[in-house]
């Protein structure tokens, strides 16, 4: 059992997986749960848990939810069938800027590039200009594309980080729509990590026998023991048309009497259940005026 943010004394270099190219928001979650680890991007979610698995990295850092554009689809499935832990949870406040190759002026812009979560999310400042989104495999990817193979008229939406990283030139900051966007990201570990202070959260899957008030009946464990659910995300089984799993989220960790008496008390109404981790919650972030 040992703290991930611990891991770098005890290591030469921390690794960490995540999905995406260098200058992409899962590589600022990262670097902010260490600055001097060695972040290393791969090409799927897919990839950076199996990394990690094999131990080709200590870590692996997926994001699971925007408060803008809701839950990510592909870590929960992940999260089914690993062996992984969730040992921590990262918040990276999401920004995007415009970008192009040195010298561009926003007059010559005609296309813009990038995910297409990030090209809705900056709608009133492309039809402000009068520019074509065009949607691409993510942020950054978008940015190292265009500085490969970036033409007149082209620009896109990504990190500062990502328009160092590339050598391209930011022409304006901070284009997203809404102020409130943050993405919340899951650290994951082959160990389980011991208590650290007070301010811990849980996460969990259940899955309930189809019969009316069984979700409701294990729901009701968390009230019961004074516990604070924060979330609880339905996906379909894989293996049983027509059946769900729920991806549950509480306050409190698996070491304190409260949460111990909950999940045992899940474990006698629920026809599955799976402790993923308990883990330091993330401090939340303020909105930036």
């Amino acid at each position: 059992m040992l703290d991930f943010c611990l891991m770098s004394a005890k290591k030469a270099s921390l690794k960490i997986a995540y999905q995406g190219v260098a200058g992409a928001n899962s590589e600022l979650a990262c670097l902010q749960i260490n600055p001097n680890a060695e972040a290393i991007g791969y090409h799927s979610f897919e990839d950076a848990f199996s990394a990690t698995v094999k131990g080709e990295t200590d870590l692996a850092c997926l994001p699971v939810e925007n408060s803008l554009a809701g839950s990510i689809n592909q870590t929960y499935d992940l999260l089914t069938d690993s062996v992984l832990h969730v040992v921590g949870e990262q918040i990276v406040r999401v920004h995007h800027n415009l970008m192009a190759k040195p010298g561009t002026k926003l007059t010559d812009i005609k296309r813009v590039y990038s995910h297409p979560q990030a090209l809705a999310q900056s709608q009133v400042f492309l039809r402000k200009h009068g520019y074509e989104a065009v949607t691409d495999f993510d942020t950054a990817g978008a940015a190292k594309v265009l500085s490969e193979n970036g033409g007149e008229g082209k620009a896109a939406l990504a990190t500062k980080r990502a328009a160092e990283i590339y050598g391209l030139e930011v022409l304006a900051e901070h284009v997203e729509d809404m102020d409130f966007n943050y993405t919340r990201f899951l650290v994951l570990g082959p160990d389980e990590i011991i208590k650290q202070g007070e301010n811990n959260k849980s996460s969990m899957i259940i899955a309930t026998r189809h019969r009316p008030g069984d979700l409701v009946a294990c729901l009701e464990e968390f009230p019961k023991n004074d516990i604070n659910m924060t979330k609880i995300e339905s996906r379909p089984r894989r293996d049983k048309p027509w059946s769900y799993l729920f991806y549950i989220d509480i306050e409190g960790h698996i070491e304190d009497q409260n949460v111990q008496q909950a999940m045992t008390g899940l474990m006698r109404k629920a026809a599955f259940v799976k402790f993923l981790g308990s883990y330091p919650a993330a401090p939340l972030i303020d909105p930036e005026p």
